[in-house]
C-alpha cells in the first residue's frame, strides 16, 4: 500500500524534512550571509522538530578551490555557529569530489558535522566509488546526491549504482533542472529504492512543482525531503519548508512546527537581499530540461549566432548523452545556425572577444 503525504513514506515510516536554506539558499544571495542572521536562523530552526540542517557553500565545501565565489562565512565560522546554536539538530554540508577534500571532510566531522551529501551526476558515480567509500569511513552519515537526476533515464540508474558502498545513509533523487512532474518523481524514487533502502528528494521550482513533487516523493517512499525557508535556492528556488509543514498541519499532523517555520521564512524574506533571476529562462529550463548553471552561456551563444535560446537549449539537450554542457550548447548553435550566420560568427571571433566584425561599436 502506498503511503500518503500526511507524514508516512511508502513503507509506513515517517519521512523527514531537511532544511537547506543556509546551503542551497546561498545561491539566492551570492553566498553572502551575515553571521548575526545565520545565528538567529539556526536558533529558530533548533526550536522546531526539523532535525536535519545543511549549511555552507552552495556548491559544496572548498568550492573556492575551483573558482567559485567565497562565502562570507568560512568553514571555521560555520562550524562555530552550528556548535553554538544547534543543540538538538544534526548539521551537515554538501561536497563534490572534484574539489571537496577528504582531509577537510574528516576535520569537519571532528568539529561536529554529522552528515555530508556528496553530489555527482548519476553516470559519473562509478568514477567516485573510492571517494564515497572513504567518506563512509570518515562521516557518520553519507548521502549520495544524484545531481541532474532527470538527465539519466530511470532505467539506467541501477547500473550506475550497483557498486555503491553499503554504508551509505541514502541516495537522493535531485530535480536540478526543475523539470520533473509528480509521476516522474515517483518513477525515479522507486528506481533508486530498488538499489538502496533510504531515498531522498531535492526539488527545484522552475515549473512551480517543487512542493507537489516533494509530496509525491514521500508518497513513493522517500524518507528525507529537502526544502528551504521561503523556497530560497538556486535558480527558481526549492520546495518551501514552511509550506510543506503547513500542508501536513492542514491534514491534521503538525510534525514540523509550521508556525515557527513560517516566522523564519518571513525573517528571510524581510532580511535577505535576494539576487533577481530571469524568470523566462527558468521556465525554459524547466520545460526543456536544462540546468540553470548554463543559462548565461546559452544566452551568450544564442546571441552570437542570432538564434533563440529555446531552440539552442532544445537541440543541446537532444544531442547530449546525459546532461548537456557547454560543448553541446556550442554544437547545437552551430548545427542549427544558417551558414551565413556561421560565417559572420567566425569572422567576429577572429577579431577578438567582444568585438564584432568591422571593429568596436
Amino acid at each position: 500500500m502506498h503511503g500518503t503525504p500526511d507524514g508516512a513514506a511508502d513503507d509506513g515510516r515517517p519521512w523527514e524534512l531537511l532544511d537547506t536554506t543556509l546551503r542551497d539558499g546561498g545561491y539566492a544571495v551570492d553566498f553572502r550571509f551575515e553571521t548575526e542572521f545565520v545565528g538567529e536562523l539556526l536558533t529558530g530552526l533548533d526550536r522546531t522538530p526539523v532535525r536535519l540542517v545543511e549549511l555552507g557553500h552552495g556548491f559544496g565545501f572548498e568550492a573556492e578551490r575551483k573558482g567559485a565565489p567565497a562565502c562570507t562565512i568560512d568553514l571555521k565560522g560555520w562550524c562555530e555557529l552550528a556548535a553554538a546554536r544547534l543543540h538538538s539538530t544534526a548539521w551537515g554540508m554538501f561536497a563534490q569530489p572534484e574539489f571537496s577534500s577528504l582531509a577537510t571532510l574528516a576535520a569537519l566531522c571532528a568539529d561536529g558535522m554529522s552528515f555530508v551529501r556528496v553530489g555527482v551526476e548519476a553516470h559519473r558515480v562509478p568514477e567516485v566509488l573510492d571517494y564515497l567509500s572513504t567518506s563512509v569511513e570518515l562521516c557518520e552519515r553519507v548521502y549520495l546526491n544524484l545531481m541532474k537526476t532527470s538527465d539519466t533515464p530511470a532505467g539506467e540508474l541501477a547500473g550506475f549504482l550497483k557498486d555503491i558502498p553499503a554504508g551509505l545513509a541514502g541516495v537522493y533523487v535531485v530535480d536540478s533542472n526543475g523539470s520533473m512532474l509528480p509521476a516522474d518523481v515517483e518513477r525515479y524514487v522507486r528506481a533508486v529504492a530498488e538499489v538502496t533502502g533510504t531515498v531522498g528528494f531535492h526539488g527545484h521550482d522552475n515549473l512551480g512543482m517543487a512542493n507537489a513533487n516533494s509530496l509525491a516523493a514521500a508518497q513513493a517512499g522517500a524518507s528525507v525531503v529537502d526544502a528551504t525557508l521561503d523556497g530560497l535556492g538556486r535558480g527558481a528556488g526549492n520546495a518551501s519548508i514552511e509550506s510543506l509543514a503547513g500542508i501536513l498541519a492542514v491534514q491534521g499532523e503538525d510534525r514540523f512546527g509550521y508556525q515557527e517555520l513560517a516566522r523564519l521564512a518571513q525573517l528571510c524574506r524581510s532580511t535577505l537581499d535576494v539576487v533577481p533571476e530571469d524568470r523566462r529562462m527558468q521556465v525554459l529550463g524547466g520545460v526543456i530540461g536544462m540546468h540553470s548553471g548554463l543559462f548565461d552561456f546559452v544566452e551568450k551563444t544564442s546571441a552570437e549566432f542570432g538564434l533563440g535560446e529555446a531552440a539552442v537549449m532544445a537541440e543541446a539537450v537532444r544531442i547530449a548523452r546525459y546532461e548537456a554542457g557547454r560543448g553541446e550548447v556550442g554544437l547545437a548553435a552551430r548545427s542549427i545556425a544558417p551558414k551565413s550566420r556561421l560565417a559572420t560568427s567566425a569572422t567576429a571571433s577572429a577579431t577578438g572577444p567582444g568585438q564584432p566584425a568591422g571593429g568596436a561599436r
